[in-house]
């Protein structure tokens, strides 16, 4: 099973970028099962659905005008389907939840916060805590749990291009880390940490001063897994290569290969 997250950054802009990618997966021989879409950027029926099951997706989305936006392609139905995070009061379309051929996949934006002290930082703090808490039901009744998506949070240092230029300054405070930490505790793990991976491995690049040619990024895009998956895992990567591409999001995706 092979998933995927990918914050597109405006789905009506990138549109033909991602039917490529999957298209692109396929032809390889390992397409991707379950893909999770961030920022889509669009109102409910302005979603091409019509597009990916073209290309052999159900989709499940959630939608909202300029900003913000979820979605779930996946090659079988997804069930169970939840929008947003039970019991937390939240007027912005940031999650996503269905369940594909027995694993429970989360889909999630993760607000950005602005800056520590802001309303918007508080705003992130109390939303982490609502997702924390809703994951801890979920794993419940789903064992086979998997969180992915933009959590516009990096764990440590290994995570920036600048660890001391970067050092308590927005994706990079203690506070945010505590909540990804917090996650960890629940019995989820960072599949992409399973395996040895490249230095300076990122999954997002400003689009100013040549980011993405210089590697100035940060890894913020992540892909957690319960404990019943953590032994099931082939492999973690990011695909840098939609970050070639003409008028490309500032985000690569991320992407997850699962034994089952």
């Amino acid at each position: 099973m092979k998933l995927a997250t990918w914050n597109v950054n405006s789905l009506s802009v990138r549109l033909p970028q991602v039917l490529e990618w999957l298209a692109a997966q396929e032809a390889a021989g390992a397409p991707v099962d379950v893909l999770a879409l961030q920022e889509l950027k669009m109102t409910d029926d302005k979603f091409p659905a019509a597009a990916f099951q073209a290309a052999g997706y159900c989709a499940q989305w959630f939608g909202q005008k300029t900003y913000n936006g979820v979605a779930l392609l996946s090659r079988t139905p997804a069930t169970d389907v939840v929008k947003n995070i039970p019991g937390f009061d939240d007027d912005m379309a940031r999650v996503i939840a269905g369940t594909v051929d027995g694993v429970r996949v989360i889909g999630a934006y993760f607000p950005n916060g602005q800056e520590p002290g802001s309303d918007k930082f508080e705003y992130k703090m109390e939303w982490l805590k609502g997702l924390r808490h809703w994951i801890k039901v979920e794993l419940q009744s789903h064992p086979k749990l998997v969180l992915m998506g933009d959590y516009n949070i990096t764990f440590d240092e290994l995570d920036m291009w600048d660890p001391i230029g970067l050092k308590d300054t927005i994706h990079c405070t203690e506070e945010e880390r505590y909540h990804l930490r917090a996650l960890i505790a629940l019995g989820l793990h960072d599949s992409f940490r399973l395996f040895e991976q490249p230095p300076k491995s990122f999954s997002w690049w400003d689009y100013r001063d040549m980011g993405f040619r210089r590697n100035r990024g940060l890894r913020i895009d992540h892909i957690l897994i319960s404990n019943a998956l953590k032994d099931l895992t082939l492999a973690c990567i990011v695909d840098k290569g939609p970050r070639k591409n003409e008028r490309p999001s500032d985000h690569a995706p991320v992407v997850l290969t699962l034994n089952l």
